[in-house]
């Protein structure tokens, strides 16, 4: 498996780095988040050492958000939380600080605090059928 010998998440994948580990497989590995937005939030990552949303293989992905719903349903059945939020973040502008790639798995309750940035709101219709056109790089597929 690729790892990277600057990478903290290849090293607390291979088990030379601290991290409170709480699921594993061949695969991929969850461990607690260092600086959590609730409890309980873990992190899920794949041992093959891949940049970001961008550079993963497609096997690996799904192999690790396979781990992260496993995760998930652990966190309704054990922390009993009241929804989950799962987050990627690819490169610096969406806020990656780690460049391993890896899924947050955020338990929600009723009652905390975390917010997102934003709340949705109406779109321009105009705007977002551009931008789909764009997308779709002039047809459908």
């Amino acid at each position: 498996m690729a790892e990277d010998d600057d990478c903290i998440f290849c090293a607390i994948a291979s088990g030379d780095g601290p991290g409170e580990i709480v699921q594993e497989d061949e695969h991929t590995v969850a461990f607690m988040d260092i600086n959590p937005w609730t409890r309980g939030h873990a992190l899920v990552i794949p041992r093959e050492h891949s940049r970001n949303l961008y550079d993963i293989p497609e096997d690996v992905l799904s192999q690790t958000a396979v781990a992260a719903k496993r995760l998930a349903l652990r966190m309704k059945e054990r922390l009993g939380c009241d929804g989950i939020n799962l987050l990627n973040s690819t490169e610096p502008a969406a806020w990656q600080t780690v460049f391993h790639f890896h899924i947050h798995v955020i338990p929600r309750y009723e009652d905390d605090p975390l917010q997102l940035p934003t709340r949705p709101q109406e779109g321009d219709p105009d705007e977002i059928a551009k931008v789909a056109e764009e997308l779709r790089g002039g047809g459908v597929s």
